[in-house]
């Protein structure tokens, strides 16, 4: 089975695979938290209630949410081709992977940040506490575990998704198993980018669930 396999190729792939993961987590959280912290404050019981801006955040996170990854792959080339300049490859990947991963996300902050007791947010506003400061001292310290869980969850649809925009050469283990397990028939070389992308999350759910034990540990 291991005889005849494309090393480098599957290397290549991999390591394609992490980079693109990589950006897109980057990216992901630097949309996907603050989008989760604004759905919170601006919607019901919110510390700055507007339920226009609420709902129109809300509408726009289930639209994109609602969206198959692979129509979203198709449906974001235009937008990709400005972005990054190509419509296929590895760069090409990582916007509709932010896309589709941030909203996600967001949702999973949003869920989090809703679990902080009342009463925090309450004791902190009776000693003059003003947003900023409930936001970053009380919200996101008494969330943080739940938030870590949510970006390792994140993470691993991340891997899944990045595997799917290999449909349309999209590169990373997805690419390399579909080229040559699909249009080859060479299973074993599919077999092995399944194998390593098995593991690679493996990896992640470990390395997320330990943070989120000792981060649990100390609050």
């Amino acid at each position: 089975m291991l005889q005849n396999l494309v090393w480098p190729e599957i290397w290549q792939a991999t390591w394609e695979t992490l980079y693109m993961t990589g950006l897109s987590v980057i990216f992901t959280t630097i949309i996907g938290l603050p989008l989760g912290i604004l759905l919170v404050i601006t919607g019901p019981k919110g510390l700055i209630q507007n339920q226009a801006v609420y709902q129109m955040l809300s509408v726009i996170v289930n639209i994109l949410r609602s969206i198959p990854f692979v129509i979203l792959l198709i449906l974001m080339i235009p937008v990709t081709e400005v972005l990054v300049g190509q419509a296929i490859g590895v760069q090409a990947a990582i916007p509709p992977l932010v896309v589709a991963a941030a909203p996600f996300y967001a949702r999973l902050v949003e869920t989090s940040i809703r679990e902080v007791d009342f009463g925090m947010i309450e004791a902190a506003q009776s000693m003059g506490a003003n947003i900023r400061q409930i936001i970053f001292k009380v919200l996101l310290p008494e969330a943080k575990a739940g938030i870590i869980a949510g970006l390792t969850i994140t993470t691993i649809s991340l891997i899944s998704y990045s595997a799917i925009s290999g449909v349309i050469g999209g590169g990373g283990l997805g690419d390399l198993a579909i080229r040559y397990g699909y249009q080859r028939f060479e299973l074993n070389v599919m077999l092995i980018a399944t194998a390593i992308l098995v593991i690679i999350v493996q990896i992640l759910q470990m390395i997320g669930d330990r943070v989120v034990i000792r981060v649990s540990r100390r609050k």
